[in-house]
């Protein structure tokens, strides 16, 4: 089954709590503090696999955890660090946020990597909170909490050729004539239902990748038919090979169906009508095909196009075909696509603390300050409690509600406490 979209959660591990831990040792009095350090969490990271061609493999779970660190111990013992979780992905893999639909990375060579969701670090030992005037502290850090976010996966195929054109025109066959790839052809509508992938070889040690994309018809830009899910994957394309049935044996016009495509094409996006094309008048090996050719090859040559007369059944006319189209493929450049700049709304206070203001008696404290403390706080420790109310007021705390005009009795709100305020 090919799957070339699915949405998910990470979450990475949580950071492992520092340890309050005192050195405890026969004939040694006061040892002093010894807790150790948690370990930080195990990070989720997106890696290329060249031997996948599919997301299938994730569309049945919806969440994937990291490990979470360890908690330190006593002993200045480290806490042992979580494992990072690697997700294979297929070459060709987008990666967005699925909230906010930022694009985060394009993934498209064997071993590319992207750090999704960061483990968290893990919190600071007693031991580290020991100095001249503070000789044992009782507290230490828990540790932080690894990212979790929901995202969203696309594949689109990486090829250098692209085959458009309506349906059982013979795009599959074509694709089989000319390289070793084998789709499933039949002799009805929507035969493929995924892209083919199909190495093209010529020259001396000479090679393209052609995809076969799965027939267009008119409407597939808002998803008629198989719809725009599709048209997506021309988008890594450099070129784009146009088959058209120039026989005409299913009623349809060969001049028209070229209109039709391309019509779609255009109003999907401006990447695509730009694509250079090269047509493919396939089913000259029918009568009614070959006597065609001249009127609807004329016609196309007016426009601008190189057009080559062929037969993907017998492979008459392909030579030529494929290698103008290795020649063409060395002067068009590769697409790059590009990350979307980030923009970051950054308030003023984002590095300070103020107060807002919940109703006339209440107040919440808040900024980027209080929020990297309020994570490595133990609230079941006193001691840990009391250092943070000592770094708030290091940093200003009590002139701020001076400054909001906080009255005696007030209530204060710091994280999962609140106080009575008392002059």
């Amino acid at each position: 089954m090919f799957i070339d979209e699915v949405e998910f959660k990470v979450k990475a591990g949580d950071g492992g709590n520092g340890v309050v831990s005192f050195r405890r040792e026969k004939y040694i009095d006061q040892g002093g503090p010894d807790g150790g350090d948690g370990g930080d969490g195990g990070s989720i990271i997106l890696k290329v696999n060249e031997g996948m061609n599919t997301l299938a493999d994730y569309r049945y779970n919806n969440i994937y955890k990291a490990d979470r660190g360890e908690n330190g111990k006593g002993k200045k013992m480290h806490g042992k660090t979580g494992e990072d979780l690697y997700l294979d992905v297929p070459p060709g893999t987008m990666i967005y946020d699925a909230d906010t639909d930022q694009f985060l990375a394009d993934l498209t060579e064997a071993g590319d990597q992207y750090v999704i969701a960061a483990g968290g670090k893990g919190g600071r030992g007693n031991a580290k909170f020991k100095k001249s005037t503070r000789k044992a502290p009782r507290f230490s850090e828990t540790g932080g909490t690894g990212e979790l976010r929901k995202i969203r996966l696309e594949l689109k195929v990486l090829a250098d050729i692209g085959l458009v054109g309506y349906p059982n025109v013979g795009k599959s066959t074509l694709i089989s004539q000319v390289s070793h790839a084998k789709p499933k052809i039949d002799s009805y509508h929507f035969t493929t239902l995924h892209p083919n992938l199909g190495v093209v070889k010529y020259g001396d040690y000479k090679s393209f990748v052609m995809a076969d994309i799965p027939g267009i018809i008119e409407g597939a830009h808002q998803g008629t038919g198989l719809g725009d899910e599709f048209l997506k994957h021309l988008e890594r394309t450099r070129l784009l090979v146009h088959v058209i049935d120039v026989s005409g044996i299913e009623g349809r016009d060969p001049l028209k169906d070229f209109e039709t495509i391309n019509n779609e094409l255009n109003k999907y996006n401006d990447y695509l009508a730009s694509l250079e094309q090269v047509i493919a008048l396939n089913k000259i090996d029918l009568e009614v095909g070959r006597q065609n050719i001249e009127t609807v090859k004329s016609e196309l040559n007016e426009k601008g196009y190189s057009v080559f007369p062929i037969s993907a059944v017998t492979g008459e006319g392909c030579k030529p075909l494929i290698y103008h189209l290795g020649e063409r493929l060395e002067e068009v450049p590769a697409r790059e696509i590009e990350k979307e700049e980030e923009i970051l709304i950054t308030p003023d206070f984002v590095d300070e603390l103020y107060l807002e203001k919940l109703n006339k008696k209440k107040y919440e404290l808040k900024g980027s300050l209080l929020d990297s403390y309020l994570e490595k706080t133990d609230f079941n420790n006193e001691a840990a409690v009391k250092r943070l109310m000592r770094v708030l007021k290091h940093n200003g705390l009590n002139k701020l509600m001076e400054k909001k005009k906080v009255e005696e009795g007030d209530t204060v709100v710091i994280g999962p406490l609140e106080f009575d305020y008392v002059e």
